[in-house]
């Protein structure tokens, strides 16, 4: 197989597998690039600073990552599109192992090709779906599965369910530790189930959003923490009220009324999944 050099990044629509992709240059960072499809932005990286996170939730992220145990990660991420977050931990956790699965193979071969994926340390992408990936892994082989994963604006509903939070908690260890990406707007229902469904598998957890979107004033993006021990909440409420987003954590009590009444969701279950205003992404 013939490797291919990184070429300097091209902006345009290019083909992918599901679809095209704008490829638009940052005008404000010259080494910072997002992927975006259908209107809606999927990924943003810098090239010359992996740290450098634009886009809120992934800020969220990115603070419980660094209030986990100081040393490498096995790390596991769930949808990969332009890799920001498995960047950031080969930056900010040197030596880490990671798995990347993304189903859009032309999806991965832009970002190698325009974004320097290989320049990436230890990390692997296979093109494969979350929960084929998932059903592939060794159990107990992950400190940190990341599930960020979406089809346009939406996340797969098969990514949502009960039967799958059971094989991710088979792949974490014991003190492992969930991220998920939820997005939802108004009554935010969706929001309410999914996390019903990570609690009855997860009975640590924490919620962390824009203090709007968790009033269901507009759609957004709402960043789930979960594990099987405890989590950092100090931490991620000294963070969450310091941060440049000004964030909320909700958890306790706060987040078991948040979730009260929400029935948990199980393969084959009729579900709306929630997609944004067009006003939302201009």
């Amino acid at each position: 197989m013939v490797s291919r050099e990184p070429r300097e990044p091209m902006p345009g629509r290019y083909p992918v597998t599901f679809g095209e992709v704008d490829l638009l240059r940052d005008l404000d960072r010259p080494s910072g690039w997002v992927v975006s499809s259908g209107g809606v932005p999927q990924s943003y990286v810098d090239l010359e600073d992996p740290t450098y996170l634009d886009f809120e939730y992934v800020r969220l992220m990115a603070d419980v990552i660094d209030l986990l145990d100081e040393g490498p990660l096995d790390a596991v991420h769930i949808g990969g599109c332009a890799c920001t977050l498995p960047r950031y931990v080969a930056a900010t956790r040197p030596g880490s192992r990671q798995l990347v699965a993304e189903p859009d193979a032309a999806l991965v071969q832009l970002v190698r090709d325009h974004l320097r994926l290989k320049s990436v340390p230890r990390l692997k992408v296979r093109i494969l779906d979350g929960r084929s990936a998932t059903a592939g892994l060794h159990d107990a082989s992950a400190d940190l599965l990341v599930l960020d994963a979406f089809s346009g604006a939406t996340m797969p509903l098969d990514l949502a369910t009960r039967e799958y939070m059971g094989d991710v908690a088979r792949v974490l260890r014991p003190a492992g530790t969930l991220l998920v990406n939820i997005a939802d707007g108004k009554g935010l229902a969706f929001a309410r189930r999914v996390l019903a469904t990570i609690g009855g598998t997860f009975p640590r957890m924490a919620l962390l959003a824009d203090p709007g979107v968790l009033r269901g004033r507009r759609f957004g993006n709402l960043i789930v923490a979960a594990s099987r021990t405890a989590l950092p909440l100090d931490g991620m409420l000294r963070k969450a009220a310091g941060g440049l987003s000004q964030a909320r954590c909700v958890h306790g009590d706060d987040l078991h009324r948040f979730v009260a009444g929400a029935r948990p969701l199980n393969d084959g279950d009729p579900v709306l999944v929630p997609v944004p205003p067009p006003a939302v992404f201009g």
